[in-house]
């Protein structure tokens, strides 16, 4: 007999709850499909490319990947095509169990750019497990005084499908004492039973044995059986009765061992020993039943003896058996059912399913990282999970799925300020109280070449003597990368370019790796002062990234070239010079002038010139100037002197060592009618040189007057830079050093400052103009002393400025190049004054009477100096240690006055000298008394020196 109960209620709640679970999982995913459990290999699932709107093409070069949480091997995709397809055996039992819902979630990833795919798929049951009975036979003991309409418990069978495949109906082979009843009771538990249709007599028939039968709703049907086995047992004609056939129990998860669950109460209407009853768990009653509950046969009790655990089991169905003491005992029957209620004891579980590290510094924001999964066992709140980030970093969590995240950039990375993170993701549950787990991600962030290399300055000036050994080491510089690895690795180079006729790298060479700057050759002061390129610092990164810096170097000058006479008008045999003087000159009368020049520059080039006494100490008539070069009589010749007399004369520089050179001249006294003659012959025979020379001369007053000029107009824009700018705190500082030079007699020099820095309210150091006291050289003569030294006890006797420039003969050597302003090295300007780079400029005259103010600076060819003299008008002439008040320069309308701070001053010690116009010179001399042959004596004199240029 089969019995179908489809049309109940419960039935089609159960239904219902299908079909709405079924909707909602759909909807869930971004794509849903379904297959069949058992499909063969190679089911059409779906053509998941094209629902999700990608092109064929591009599945392999995207990298088109599916990934499943489950199992990978189930479901794969042909990359031609774009087809899901089954890849192999799906068993919907092994995968979902007795599941109403079941389905495998796919994650689908590609990239350029990086995109995750939800889809679900949906595994339909099929009727491919039969019902199955827990024992091949059942073995039931039935009184044969029960009366009819007596019910028997029998056990069902189950089904491993779902749905309408486990709808189980059940039939019984044809009999005459037993039928089959089937009921479905509210808590959708079945309950089968086998009805007594008609006494029965043990006598007759002592073991009944029937078969059940039971059919799934499946198509086609499916069936399992069992084999039931029933003793007829003899007396006792009351069974024991519980109140209820079926208890409900709710119990917590986790229940302590020995925690009572029900006490059971049973009661029999026999008499004495037949109405003693004890419990037992029925044989139906499964191991793993019994494991968790014991049950005391006494009273009835059932306690907890195992670990319960809601996500293991929700509904354990306990079976009882209450047997009564007679000799044939009789059984009552009642179901305990103990649903477990959840409780929040599980922690939620995190997987982090796919990292792309390390990520780049410069990556987009929105770039994803990491891939993060979670889950928690338990059920409603206490199962439902949410995520979070430790606070202040540059990353965010992103919702992707129920239960799935993705870690992606949010804010700009540097990994210069930070090269790592260590993300921490905390997922909680909605428990009370709440769960949680941690889990770290370590975010290293790959370096991006975005750094230049960088130097410590802008420039760098480097001092180098000439003559250096080829390949010598001058300088290094060094440049800082913040980047890392290679992107960090710094070549230097040069930036090439030409240098007059020549290319820089036949002058410097850099070292790649140390950026070591070497001198391929000896550098020549002479032919090359300044040398200035730049260097060029390059990373190693893709693409690469540079800076440059310049380096300027200076060639500081070596006496290495000695003092070079120049020819003389009258050159005789062997290179001496022949003059005629009569013996009627009186003292100070001047013979000729040595003319000497010296390719080096500076002390180097200053020259000085001495007589070398003859044999025997015997003291000459002739002298000359120590650094004019001119010979002249020291006193009146006699004719007790010799007709001829050798000059030797040496001429030696300042250099260390000093180089000399020797003009030997020969003097040959006549007498006073002769001399005119010879004087007169020699007047006629102009020689080329001289002719050159007055030449040069020309060029010469044009190049002081255009210097000149320079230094009025660098002047004016100084004053106008020092009154227009504003003072600033930052403009307080010391200037930046300039070279100046010192000597025995004194120097004035300015300076070409790259920036001016005026500070009003305070006293600052003067860096425009700088001049040094000068002294007298201790190997003056008497005279020459004592003529300074009496111009100098007269300090408030002003007298106007010979008028009468002369050049000395060093720089009218010197012509042929163009008088020029350089930077040189550096020296200390005094004792606490600053350091300064000074570009010097001199001239001189050639008065012995004058004395000597200033320092022989650029005294040679290539000078870079004008060194100044006064006449006979100077008003006053400085001793040991002092100055001179102000000097006019020859072609500029200006007139040098110079201030000295006092000593005590401490912001800066250096002697100034400031511009003003030559007023002077515009008004009358109001003097005109004075020694008329002093005047004409210089009147003489100034003819003869015009007459030598």
């Amino acid at each position: 007999m089969v019995y179908f109960q489809r049309g109940s209620p419960g039935f089609r709640r159960l239904l219902i709850a299908f079909v709405l679970l079924a909707a909602w999982e759909t909807g869930s995913g971004q794509l849903h499909y379904s297959v069949p459990e058992e499909a063969k290999h190679g089911t059409f699932v779906g053509r998941i490319a094209q629902d999700l709107g990608l092109e064929l093409a591009e599945l392999v070069p995207r990298l088109f990947r599916v990934a499943s949480k489950d199992r990978g091997d189930l479901l794969e995709v042909n990359l031609q095509n774009g087809i899901l397809f089954v890849n192999s055996r799906i068993d919907r039992e092994e995968l979902c169990g007795r599941s109403a819902e079941c389905s495998i979630h796919l994650e689908v990833i590609v990239d350029r750019p990086l995109q995750v795919f939800h889809v679900e798929v949906e595994v339909r049951d099929i009727n491919d497990n039969p019902p199955r009975f827990s024992r091949p036979e059942q073995r039931l003991l039935v009184l044969e005084s029960r009366m009819p309409d007596s019910r028997f418990p029998v056990e069902g069978a189950s089904d491993l499908d779902i749905g309408a495949n486990a709808a189980l109906s059940y039939k019984v082979n044809p009999n005459e004492y037993f039928d089959l009843d089937l009921k479905r009771k509210e808590e959708e538990t079945n309950v089968l039973e086998l009805v007594l249709k008609k006494p029965l007599d043990r006598e007759e028939t002592q073991e009944h044995r029937l078969l059940l039968i039971a059919i799934d709703g499946g198509k086609p049907e499916l069936t399992g059986t069992v084999q039931l086995l029933i003793d007829v047992l003899d007396a006792n004609d009351n069974a024991p009765k519980f109140d209820k056939s079926i208890y409900n129990v709710r119990l917590m998860e986790n229940t302590q061992k020995e925690t009572l669950v029900i006490k059971l109460n049973a009661s029999d209407a026999d008499e004495g020993i037949n109405k003693e009853i004890l419990y037992f768990f029925s044989s139906l009653v499964l191991d793993n039943v019994k494991s968790k509950f014991t049950i005391d046969s006494t009273s009835g009790e059932v306690k907890v003896k195992g670990e319960l655990d809601y996500e293991d089991c929700k509904v354990y169905e306990i079976n009882i058996d209450a047997v009564d003491r007679s000799t044939f005992p009789l059984a009552g029957h009642c179901k305990v059912i103990v649903k477990l209620v959840d409780v929040n004891d599980n922690v939620p579980e995190m997987a982090i399913t796919s990292l792309f590290l390390p990520i780049k510094e410069d990556s987009p924001l929105g770039t994803v990282i990491a891939l993060i999964s979670v889950s928690d066992r338990d059920s409603g709140a206490n199962g439902r999970v949410t995520c979070s980030l430790t606070p202040h970093i540059p990353f965010k969590l992103v919702s992707t799925f129920k239960n799935y995240y993705s870690l992606v950039l949010d804010s700009a990375l540097d990994r210069e300020t930070t090269a790592d993170y260590k993300v921490v993701v905390t997922a909680r549950d909605g428990g009370s109280p709440s769960l949680w787990t941690t889990a770290s991600v370590s975010v290293d962030v790959a370096d991006v070449n975005d750094n230049a290399p960088a130097f410590a300055q802008p420039e760098y000036t480097v001092f180098v003597k000439e003559n250096n050994p080829p390949g010598a080491h001058i300088f290094t510089v060094s440049a800082m990368d913040a980047d890392a690895q290679e992107n960090a690795l710094v070549s230097y180079s040069l930036v090439e370019r030409r240098v007059g006729e020549r290319l820089l790298s036949s002058y410097v060479s850099v070292h790649a790796e140390s950026g070591k700057v070497f001198a391929l050759q000896p550098l020549d002061h002479e032919e090359l002062e300044l040398l200035q390129f730049q260097v060029s610092a390059r990373d190693a990164g893709v693409p690469s990234l540079g800076s440059n810096v310049t380096l300027q170097v200076f060639v500081l000058d070596e006496n290495d070239n000695a003092p070079a006479l120049l020819p003389h008008r009258a050159v005789g045999a062997g290179g001496a010079v022949s003059e005629l003087v009569p013996r009627s000159a009186g003292s100070g009368h001047v013979v000729t002038k040595v003319r000497a020049v010296d390719a080096d520059s500076g002390y180097n080039a200053w020259l000085s010139y001495e007589l070398h006494l003859g044999a025997g100490g015997v003291r000459s008539p002739f002298r000359v100037g120590l650094y004019t070069g001119e010979i002249s009589t020291t006193r009146a010749l006699d004719e007790v002197d010799a007709p001829r007399q050798t000059l030797l004369v040496l001429v030696k520089d300042h250099g260390e060592p000093a180089l000399t050179a020797t003009a030997t001249v020969l003097v040959s006294l006549v007498e006073s009618g002769q001399a005119p003659k010879s004087f007169s012959q020699a007047s006629g025979r102009p020689s080329v040189p001289e002719t050159s020379l007055v030449d040069v001369n020309v060029y010469l007053i044009i190049a002081i007057c255009a210097v000149s000029s320079l230094l009025v107009l660098t002047l004016l824009l100084y004053t106008a830079l020092r009154c227009s700018a504003t003072p600033t705190d930052g403009a307080c500082a010391p200037g930046k050093p300039m070279l100046v030079c010192s000597s025995a007699v004194g120097s004035w020099s300015y300076s070409q400052q790259r920036r001016q820095r005026v500070c009003s309210g305070e006293v600052l150091p003067k860096t425009d103009l700088m001049a040094f006291s000068p002294s007298l050289p201790p190997n003056l003569d008497r005279d020459e002393r004592e003529r300074q030294e009496s111009e100098s006890n007269h300090p408030g006797q002003p007298r106007q400025p010979n008028p009468d420039w002369r050049y000395s003969a060093s720089l009218r050597a010197g012509m042929h190049s163009s008088v020029h302003l350089e930077e040189a090295g550096v020296l200390r300007a005094g004792p606490g004054g600053p350091d300064q780079q000074w570009p010097t400029v001199s001239s001189a005259t050639p008065e012995p009477e004058a004395g000597e103010v200033s320092p022989p600076v650029g005294a040679g060819v290539n000078s870079n100096s004008w060194t100044f003299k006064y006449g006979p008008g100077n008003p006053k002439q400085p001793g040991p240690g002092e100055l001179p008040d102000k000097f006019i320069i020859p072609g500029s309308p200006a007139i040098i006055s110079i201030r000295q701070e006092s000593a005590n001053n401490q912001i800066d010690k250096s002697d100034f000298i400031t511009f003003g116009k030559k007023e002077e010179t515009k008004k009358k001399k109001k003097k005109k008394k004075g020694n008329k042959t002093q005047e004409k004596k210089e009147k003489g004199n100034s003819t003869i020196d015009n007459s030598d240029q």
